[in-house]
């Protein structure tokens, strides 16, 4: 039994495994540390590669099979805005699209002409004009929603419904540990935007109140009579 004990002791010292000055120790350590650096950076590549994989063929096909060339992808997150809350103004478009009041004006003007978004007063401050969804836009959203639902089903097919709940439920939780380890976690807004879910695992885990939530809630005003254009 003592020769045992002999024995396993130093071959863990001779393994590294009972000093931490011992070189070959060091040298697996720092092989687990390259290995481990390796695997991380392949998963941020491989994060980013689907992050822009989703914005830039999914949602920008889907959009063009919808609106052609005649949306952009601002515009449509700014229409989503407006379909989750019953008013905004143009600063709560600046927040959200986070861009000056100046530029969201401009966003705005644009849907205002082209018959997406109408203009109403408060009846309490005649001096600031709330934000509405026209019938035009809602109904492009329900066509976008649709046209949404029938790319995704396609792409992926081959994918089993569970296998895409448990990576649906692991990106979550990976997004919220990202924030959490941000030095302005409380102001960081990642604009789930035309994702936007009712029952939000991000929110939970990372304990964020959610600018869509929170902007349901906020002064909600009677509005005058819309301003429809022309």
């Amino acid at each position: 039994m003592a020769f045992k004990f002999y024995l396993v002791k130093h071959l863990s010292w001779a393994l590294g495994m009972g000093s931490d000055s011992h070189p070959l120790g060091d040298g697996l350590r720092m092989v687990q540390q390259a290995e481990s650096a390796e695997i991380l950076m392949d998963f941020l590549s491989s994060a980013h590669v689907f992050a822009a994989a989703l914005r830039q063929v999914f949602e920008q096909e889907t959009l063009r099979e919808v609106a052609g060339e005649s949306l952009s992808f601002s515009q449509l997150k700014l229409l989503f805005f407006g379909s989750t809350t019953e008013s905004h103004t143009i600063g709560d478009a600046a927040a959200f699209l986070g861009v000056s009041n100046a530029a969201a004006s401009k966003t705005v003007e644009k849907l205002v002409r082209r018959g997406l978004l109408s203009r109403a007063e408060t009846l309490q401050d005649r001096r600031s004009s709330q934000l509405v969804l026209t019938q035009e836009s809602r109904n492009l959203l329900q066509s976008y929603e649709a046209a949404r639902r029938r790319a995704a089903a396609g792409v992926f097919r081959e994918f089993e419904l569970e296998e895409l709940r448990r990576t649906a439920e692991l990106l979550d939780r990976l997004a919220a540990t990202i924030v959490k380890h941000s030095a302005r976690a409380a102001e960081v807004c990642l604009q789930c935007e035309v994702f936007y879910r009712e029952h939000c695992r991000f929110g939970e885990l990372s304990r964020r109140e959610c600018f869509y939530r929170r902007n349901q809630s906020d002064k909600q005003e009677p509005l005058a009579h819309p301003d429809e254009p022309a």
